[in-house]
């Protein structure tokens, strides 16, 4: 699941337009299906805007009360509802003569205006867009500084002619900059009007115009690649000689330590040879001095939902390979075609095939929705026919027809993972034969819920209020531990998830996020300091609290007793996946521990430690440098100074800033030979 699914910041023109307009009503639109609305409606200088969409049982629900003044700009907003996991929403701005004020998740804030100002709503609906637009295509340059912070800017690309129920229409598409890690695309009316917001899996776009759905998903996949192109045509470094990694010390999974200093040298794909420090280089090399820095096997992140506007960022956070937990099996293929054939950067990918039981609540981005036993298991013999390494059970499958989907699996030589279906436990589902449990929260619920109590909602989340009061030395615990031992079965706990869901606070920065939210752009910083969970009433601050530090206790029985641990984040990856592998020394794992199992182990896990996992002769050149001993200190794989993949080299520092992220390191000293242009 990704939190940032939420449209961020959707920019539409307001102006005289809006004031004419009676309501605007649009729908909003995730993989092909209808899962919610926005409906706006205007009187004079007021608009009321209600915002809801639904999916997998959780979704944003929204209203809105915005009043402009003679510029076109709020002069009153009102912000009240809930976010996706539930946390309340109560936001407030309000402009009086030269005097600006708001109150959001991260506190109070004001400002004394010399001119009218642009306020950027942090829980705003798409419709809190429109304000930017207005004035944004009015501004010098398309540019402009906006309050709290930041400068935002339109680019424009193309027009193209849309068809339906109010005939056909022309609109153009405006890339809005500056606000998050990429650009949200908007696609405005001649009026400048909103007509739609659109990513590859998710749109808002105006009613009578759903046909439009899938073309305009697919447009918006060509803009992101056209993007990402050329971004990596700026940053990979494809040399063309021999590489020389000079003075670093390479760690070593067979003994968990690192080695004396030594030189790396890479051509093409693999490494070429390991030597030691003093070997003199040969003619044609390119030499970057590694400083004494320690050189890592690429890392595996095993919970991962790529998408493409996040494989780069994935890559540069040392991640060389992901399993992919849940995808369109249309959208990842092309993902993968292009990061294999370098036409953008990113990560391998290990696919797992998604397949989701039919419900109220289904996830609807699964590519299997199925409401028969044979139906589930046609779709387990379509993942085994493409090649995928295992197949992923959600929250809505019929748990009676899992065995029969085990079986057909395991007899294809797939794995099986996934969350505990609705009104069952994950005792029943070791025992039918998973061999993987994807989520802690899905591990744990069968010891404090009742047969009844339904967990396709978000009540899977809430009810972990009940964590603290269980015994973990209680015979139920200790009895699904040992399921899990004597079954060799392993577990997925996402728990960087868990611990935002728990942990985060409105006005404070998340305990995860501390060492990177500063580098990020405003609107990322913004949406990081608001709660997941809602933790007003009385008690449930303290229950959630203490509900992580349960779970965390558990990975540890887990851990102890032999359990495989898998390191996955279900957020997005990147800094959150570094932030995953810290949380493992909570649960006990020492820093060497974890960067094994990052590298080496997952790779034997997924059965490629022939050729990735360690920095060997012959094995691909999948790897990154950190200039201090992560050994001693995790908190150093947060320092990249450079990553290769293939054989491709990409220098963090290079790459961060085509994101609107603040770079962490310097660039590596490199020496290119004489004849070589290093490109």
């Amino acid at each position: 699941m990704n939190k940032r699914m939420s449209v961020f910041f959707l920019a539409f023109a307001l102006g005289a337009s809006i004031a004419a307009a009676e309501t605007a009503s649009y729908s909003v639109i995730l993989a092909g299906r209808n899962v919610g609305h926005l409906i706006a409606e205007t009187k004079g200088d007021q608009t009321t805007v209600d915002y809801d969409f639904k999916n997998n049982g959780r979704g944003p629900t929204i209203a809105e009360v915005i009043r402009v003044g003679p510029e076109g700009l709020p002069v009153e907003w009102s912000i009240r509802g809930t976010t996706v996991f539930g946390s309340k929403v109560d936001e407030h701005f309000s402009q009086a003569g030269s005097r600006a004020e708001w109150m959001d998740s991260s506190g109070k804030g004001s400002h004394d205006l010399t001119s009218p100002a642009l306020y950027v709503a942090q829980s705003g609906s798409p419709w809190s867009g429109q304000i930017i637009a207005h004035e944004l295509l009015k501004a010098p340059r398309m540019t402009m500084s906006v309050l709290p912070s930041g400068i935002l800017r339109f680019e424009k690309g193309e027009a193209l002619t849309v068809n339906g129920a109010a005939g056909p229409m022309e609109v153009t598409r405006y890339d809005l900059v500056g606000m998050d890690l990429t650009p949200s695309v908007l696609l405005l009316d001649a009026k400048g009007d909103l007509f739609a917001e659109v990513s590859p899996s998710f749109i808002v776009i105006r009613q009578g115009y759903e046909a439009e759905d899938v073309r305009l998903r697919g447009l918006s996949a060509q803009w992101s690649t056209q993007r990402l192109t050329g971004i990596e045509k700026q940053v990979a470094h494809h040399y063309p000689g021999p590489i020389r990694i000079k003075n670093v010390r390479i760690f070593d999974p067979n003994t968990s330590a690192l080695t004396e200093p030594k030189c790396v040298l890479v051509r093409g794909k693999e490494i070429a040879a390991i030597e030691p420090l003093n070997s003199p280089p040969t003619p044609g090399e390119v030499t970057i001095e590694g400083d004494g820095g320690t050189l890592i096997a690429g890392m595996y992140e095993m919970h991962a939902h790529l998408q493409q506007s996040g494989a780069l960022l994935n890559l540069m956070a040392g991640t060389t390979t992901v399993r992919d937990m849940g995808n369109s099996s249309a959208v990842l293929d092309r993902l993968i075609d292009r990061t294999e054939s370098g036409e953008i950067g990113g990560p391998h990918v290990i696919k797992s095939g998604f397949i989701e039981g039919k419900s109220p609540f289904s996830q609807n981005g699964a590519d299997f929705v199925v409401d028969s036993a044979e139906k589930a298991v046609d779709a387990v013999r379509w993942y085994g026919a493409r090649g995928y390494w295992q197949i992923k059970i959600y929250n809505s499958m019929n748990p009676k027809w899992v065995p029969a989907m085990v079986k057909e699996a395991h007899l294809l030589g797939m794995r099986v993972a996934g969350h505990v279906p609705a009104f069952s436990t994950a005792d029943e589902m070791i025992e039918a034969g998973y061999d993987e449990i994807t989520h802690i929260n899905q591990f744990v619920l069968g010891w404090v819920i009742g047969p009844g109590e339904d967990t396709r909602t978000l009540f899977r989340l809430t009810a972990l209020k009940r964590l603290p009061a269980l015994d973990l030395n209680s015979a139920k615990v200790q009895h699904t531990i040992q399921l899990m031992v004597d079954g060799h079965k392993a577990i997925d706990p996402t728990l960087g998830i868990h611990e935002q869901l728990t942990q985060n606070r409105d006005g404070l920065v998340p305990p995860g996020a501390t060492d990177y939210l500063s580098h990020m752009p405003i609107g990322y910083r913004r949406d990081a300091m608001k709660a997941l969970a809602d933790t007003s009433a009385p008690g449930d601050d303290e229950a959630y609290r203490g509900a992580f530090e349960k779970m965390l206790q558990v990975v540890k029985m887990l851990h102890d007793r032999g359990v495989f641990i898998v390191f996955g984040t279900d957020t997005g990856g990147s800094f959150t996946y570094h932030r995953e592998l810290e949380l493992y020394q909570r649960a006990g794992m020492t820093a060497s521990e974890i960067l094994k199992r990052a590298t080496f182990d997952s790779a034997k896990y997924v059965g490629q430690d022939q050729r990735m996992g360690s920095i060997e002769k012959g094995k691909l050149a999948d790897f990154f440098l950190v200039p201090g001993d992560p050994t001693k200190d995790l908190k150093e794989i947060k320092k990249i100074k450079l990553v290769v993949k293939d054989g491709t080299v990409y220098y963090p520092t290079e790459v961060y800033p085509k994101f609107g992220i603040e770079p962490f390191t310097s660039m590596p000293v490199i020496t290119e030979a004489a004849s070589l242009t290093g490109r």
